[in-house]
């Protein structure tokens, strides 16, 4: 009997950990594609931008045995032939494929400017470029963040930590995601270390030496840095299946596309029943995990189980020493409670190492991952786009 080919597309969090999960049977020849030879710590490329740690790991010390690694990117996915075409021409035939693929950074064409003159921070080649500008401007060259979330928050700490001038705008509010008192605690805290926080500011033009207000104000900024949100590849859409308006694979509970019950999502990627989860590092391991589960199922002639996954909160870090962590009920709405300090940190840094050992204890031992459940999710069908 032949094995059952499954492709991962996608080697993050989800894929990474889905294609080691998959391992839990002999019979199942597990290709992973993913576009780089190295896994990228993504919640470490502020550091890595700073030049305070590295944010990538050898995809060696990463896989199980038996995973194949295709460094190559997937172009479209014909779903009559169970094929993935691939950037290099070449192709990988499938019986069941993981959607795994993430999510990117995303510069709005609406505001002039920002395409050409703003560095992302959201993928590793852009986060290298901007390590690049960075070391070729003085210490004393105003920086600016554009964006109030935690990526933009952790950013600008990170370098006002290496002295760096920095404004942060943020569009709205700072943290939105947070509790009134884990906000609090965050704006102190960019507040005594010299931040400039512009709530309710919305840039309408970016130049290569400044930026643009709504209401026409300008503001020297020599380096701008877009931290304003995320998107995801659009290759479902360009392969006929349906998706979310950002773009995410409409899938059911189970995380099986509404299109195609031989394709599974997991990670940022996928929007179970039109309701995504939080486009976290905390979400992704699970989801794959849950992903590949739903692919044994199958394989198996058995039934999946619906995705059940309880958050606990987020973490943002302030420079290397101190973080909040925000305490969160599990459908993920904020309490208003937090850790902060040294403490929030070491939770923080905990977190972070967790997400790569998980994968790691999962490609020793599949079927290892452990989170914290929440039960089935309230049913809901999922929109048809």
């Amino acid at each position: 009997m032949s094995n059952n080919k499954v492709v991962v597309i996608g080697g993050g969090y989800a894929g990474a950990l889905a294609a080691n999960h998959l391992r839990m049977r002999a019979d199942v020849d597990i290709a992973l594609v993913n576009p780089r030879p190295e896994f990228v710590e993504r919640v470490r490329l502020h550091q890595f931008v700073a030049g305070t740690g590295q944010a990538t790991v050898d995809y060696g010390t990463l896989l199980g045995e038996g995973v194949r690694l295709a460094v190559d990117s997937a172009a479209v996915i014909d779903t009559f032939a169970r094929t993935v075409l691939l950037a290099s021409g070449r192709t990988l035939d499938y019986d069941y494929l993981i959607y795994a693929v993430g999510s990117t950074a995303t510069i709005p064409p609406s505001v002039p400017g920002a395409a050409e003159f703003a560095y992302g921070i959201a993928e590793f080649e852009s986060a290298q470029r901007l390590r690049t500008r960075l070391e070729e401007l003085p210490l004393d060259a105003p920086i600016t963040v554009v964006g109030g979330g935690l990526t933009g928050i952790e950013t600008a700490a990170e370098l006002t930590e290496q002295g760096r001038a920095v404004t942060l705008v943020c569009g709205r509010s700072l943290a939105p995601s947070f509790s009134p008192s884990g906000r609090r605690a965050v704006a102190r805290w960019l507040s005594r270390h010299g931040v400039a926080v512009l709530e309710d500011a919305m840039v309408s033009e970016v130049r290569p030496d400044a930026l643009v207000f709504a209401g026409g104000a300008a503001r020297t900024s020599a380096l701008t840095i877009w931290a304003g949100g995320f998107g995801v590849p659009e290759l479902a859409a360009a392969s006929g299946l349906q998706t979310d308006e950002l773009g995410r694979l409409l899938t059911d509970e189970t995380l099986t596309s509404i299109d195609d019950d031989r394709i599974v999502a997991a990670g940022d990627a996928a929007a179970p029943s039109g309701r995504p989860l939080r486009m976290s590092c905390y979400a992704a391991g699970p989801l794959g995990a849950q992903a590949a589960n739903t692919v044994l199922s199958r394989i198996a002639g058995t039934e999946p189980a619906v995705i059940s996954l309880a958050f606990s909160g987020a973490c943002v870090s302030l420079g290397r020493r101190i973080a909040v962590r925000q305490i969160a009920h599990k459908d993920d709405t904020a309490m208003n409670a937090y850790v902060g300090g040294r403490m929030g940190a070491a939770i923080k840094e905990f977190t972070c190492r967790f997400a790569v050992t998980r994968i790691r204890r999962e490609a020793s031992k599949p079927g290892s991952a452990m989170w914290l459940k929440g039960g089935p999710r309230l049913e809901q069908p999922a929109p048809a786009v």
